[in-house]
């Protein structure tokens, strides 16, 4: 026998029930996911000082407008129409948050469902956990700051004041989780093929509806007031999240059984609404999708080959004269360019809403008789901001455009095809509306005045997009149904809206000349609008894209990492 002793292995201690305990210093769900919304905020700020000035401008002005709106809201407390506003106004606002996330700059990594597959997480912590993390940001702060001015508008009484606070948090519940719930059921239709077509026909749609609802507001107006909207509001005080607020005005006149029914009512929708998400996130993190299927073979790749081959001579015509690399190099960039807005998901979401909008507005202000035909310079516009970012389009294979660009003159020549791309889309197409518009209109003699400053237009948000291109470049994600990576929705704002600010103001002597002639009684002149329009819009066309070129070429890096982050 050995001296040393033999001790036993100590039995194990029998199975626990229920799942394991969490891990030493392991914290929530809910807390982890809100840590994370903001380092992801925090980090996205520290990357350059343009991005969080761009940030904090654009927090300032959300605020302001927020405050002024409550201050209206607030105005209205005891007048006879403030229920009508207001309610109108919480309907709006929830449709927003229905729409927004998926077809405008918002949300950030912690909202994607898809970067969460691969975690162990079970769907009802996780509902919740995003739930509580959809309440950080602007937009919830914004909705608060709305429904606050509501409620205190609505309220009369102790007993309505009692109401308005459950009001209050069921009504801002119900929009963040209507926004999250549409999100997580349109993750596949965003992502995949033939679902992104299905998401531009629904873009298109809610922009139409849009401006229908505009016009019939401005029909509402000039009919009879707000009280033309009774009817309506008398509909969607059942229907949550209005039947919240609702619930105040009622308890406020002291039919409790109304309120106590709308409350339920808000509360039973917020229900359903988890349920759906739930359901939507169990489905997107288990079942499969159809991404990774071939092609079809066949004549198919035939006919795609015969149309690349015509788009390719098509853009070779284009192409200006010069060199022969420069020309080779023209043609490729707007094919290249032709085949984003035709084949690229967001990219045509975006044209499609910007040739619609830009139709709608003046044509059907134009069909009322209340129009003009200077509102066809809406649609140059709405297009000339399509050469905004040019380079976030390509997401991180801009890597590859990066490393054929030596030199500003190989930057002028990339940026130039660009342009020219955007301007065989464009150009014929402002046409068209304007024409069409002063066909409608009857109003012929200032179909020149009207061209001139569309085309003086298009050619000053070419030069000023090229250069925010340059300056403000930032990455649109290939995946999930955001438009802008997060710490980049400021910039975004700031790059879009300062540009068209500023081509605007490029435009100016442009319009002091028509005013000039109009003044002067100098009516047979007005002729020179459209020659002079052209003459302008060239030229600012060409001087942009010259100024834009040495600071393209000198910011590859900067503009590589801005754009690469989705």
């Amino acid at each position: 026998m050995s001296d040393h002793a033999t001790t036993a292995p100590a039995p194990l201690p029998p199975a626990a029930a229920g799942p394991p305990p969490p891990p030493p210093g392991g914290r929530p769900l809910t807390a982890t996911l809100v840590r994370l919304k903001l380092s992801l905020l925090r980090n996205g700020l520290r990357q350059s000082s343009g991005r969080r000035a761009a940030y904090i401008a654009s927090a300032v002005v959300s605020l302001l407008f927020a405050a002024l709106l409550v201050l209206g809201l607030v105005a209205l407390r005891g007048h006879p129409y403030a229920p009508t506003v207001t309610l109108s106004l919480t309907a709006a606002l929830a449709l927003g948050w229905a729409v927004m996330p998926l077809f405008f700059p918002s949300g950030d990594e912690t909202l994607d469902p898809t970067r969460l597959v691969m975690l162990p997480l079970r769907p009802e912590p996780l509902v919740r956990s995003l739930l509580v993390a959809s309440l950080v940001g602007l937009g919830p702060f914004f909705t608060l700051c709305l429904l606050t001015g509501s409620l205190v508008a609505l309220a009369q009484g102790w007993a309505a004041a009692a109401v308005a606070i459950p009001a209050g948090v069921l009504a801002l519940l119900v929009c963040v989780a209507l926004a999250r719930a549409v999100a997580a059921a349109n993750t596949r239709l965003l992502t995949s093929r033939k679902g992104r077509d299905l998401a531009v026909l629904s873009g298109l749609i809610i922009a139409v509806g849009a401006q229908l609802v505009n016009f019939a507001v401005q029909r509402i107006g000039s009919a009879g007031g707000l009280s033309q909207l009774d009817p309506a509001v008398a509909v969607l005080r059942w229907i949550p999240p209005v039947s919240a607020l609702s619930s105040v005005a009622e308890a406020g006149r002291g039919q409790w059984g109304q309120a106590l029914a709308q409350l339920v009512l808000t509360v039973a929708a917020l229900g359903l609404l988890l349920l759906w998400w739930r359901r939507s996130l169990t489905k997107l993190m288990t079942a499969p999708d159809g991404s990774t299927l071939g092609a079809a073979e066949g004549p198919a790749r035939k006919n795609r080959a015969d149309r690349a081959s015509r788009l390719t001579l098509f853009s070779y015509a284009l192409a200006p004269a010069g060199r022969e690399r420069e020309r080779e190099r023209t043609a490729a960039v707007i094919e290249r360019s032709l085949r984003y807005m035709w084949r690229d998901p967001k990219t045509k979401a975006a044209w499609i809403t910007s040739l619609a909008i830009g139709l709608i507005v003046p044509v059907f202000n134009a069909v009322q008789g209340s129009g003009s035909v200077y509102l066809a310079c809406f649609a140059a516009g709405m297009l000339g901001v399509q050469m905004y970012n040019q380079f976030g389009q390509d997401t991180s294979a801009f890597w590859m455009v990066a490393l054929t660009i030596s030199s500003a003159r190989d930057a002028y020549v990339e940026l130039r095809a660009r342009a020219l791309a955007l301007l065989t889309v464009t150009l014929p197409y402002a046409t068209l509306v304007t024409v069409l518009t002063a066909a409608l209109l009857g109003a012929w003699t200032e179909l020149p005045e009207a061209l001139g400053l569309s085309y003086a237009l298009l050619g000053a948000m070419t030069a000023t997009g090229a250069w925010a291109s340059a300056r403000y470049a930032y990455s649109i994600p290939q995946e999930g149904n955001k438009n802008v990576a997060p710490g980049q929705a400021g910039l975004a704002w700031i790059s879009v809206l300062g540009g068209m600010v500023a081509g605007a103001a490029l435009c100016l002597p442009l319009l002091g000349l028509q005013i000039g002639l109009h003044v002067g009684g100098a009516h047979g002149w007005l002729w020179v609008m459209l020659p002079a329009g052209i003459g302008c819009g060239v030229l600012l066309a060409y001087a942009g894209l010259r100024v834009a070129a040495p600071r393209t070429a000198g910011r590859l890096p900067e503009i590589l990492g801005a754009v690469s982050r989705g």
